[in-house]
């Protein structure tokens, strides 16, 4: 009996995996990207990532493609946060009519530097270079990420280093934020929430009285006020 076919056989469905990975340095947020050397886009920026092998989940992936390709492995925190199924986000090839891509949001401490590969570099958000693809529109909806959980969780403990003084927690939320953050309020909040947790010591200081130094609770996702949000101020 007919089947309803046309005859036609179904176009291939290829699937990456990419990663957004965050890091805050001299006051700005920079994501790591690495320079295609071969077309579509070639000498354009793009994500970290590839295609997904049959024997491995996405977060595994992830991981994978990002220790293998721009030798990054030491990541504090990596969710997944997209995916993208626009037909045409990457151009047709022989043996692809399309590819869908889940999309990985890492985070990387600010005294985490890891050694990289002479193609691959961390950009500043303020000034993204040309990037394949849709790669600069993930990178935006990653950073909206990062920022509306930097209201309701702890998600700070990914990009901070193991001990700080709050005035340099408050650059870093003010870096992802991209608005004035008051050290004091910021203090109250995160302490009250139990986010953050005074270690006892102090930073070495030039001059005045050192400051005291804190560190993050726990160093995994919590969720510590999913209604929270922190606005910026007038």
């Amino acid at each position: 009996m007919p089947d309803g076919s046309t005859g036609s056989a179904e176009p291939a469905i290829a699937h990456e995996v990419l990663s957004v990975v965050f890091r805050v340095a001299a006051g700005q947020v920079h994501v790591l990207l690495w320079q295609r050397a071969m077309d579509p886009y070639s000498g354009a920026w793009a994500l970290p990532g590839g295609a997904l092998r049959f024997d491995e989940d996405l977060p595994t992936s992830a991981r994978r493609q990002l220790a293998e390709k721009v030798d990054v492995t030491d990541v504090a925190h990596l969710e997944q946060f997209g995916e993208f199924s626009d037909p045409h986000r990457v151009p047709a090839t022989p043996s692809s009519a399309r590819t869908i891509a889940s999309v990985f949001l890492g985070l990387v401490r600010t005294d985490t530097n890891p050694r990289l590969p002479d193609d691959t570099d961390w950009h500043d958000l303020d000034s993204l270079p040309e990037m394949a693809f849709d790669h600069a529109v993930m990178v935006h909806r990653a950073r909206a990420r990062v920022a509306a959980r930097l209201s309701y969780s702890n998600i700070g403990f990914a990009l901070a280093p193991r001990e700080f003084p709050v005035s340099e927690l408050r650059d870093i939320y003010v870096a992802v934020l991209g608005y004035p953050v008051d050290a004091t309020n910021l203090l109250r909040i995160l302490s009250r929430r139990s986010v953050i947790t005074a270690t006892g010591g102090t930073a070495r200081s030039g001059r005045g009285r050192p400051p005291a130094l804190y560190r993050f609770t726990d160093s995994y996702l919590r969720i510590t006020d999913e209604f929270a949000t922190l606005r910026p101020p007038g």
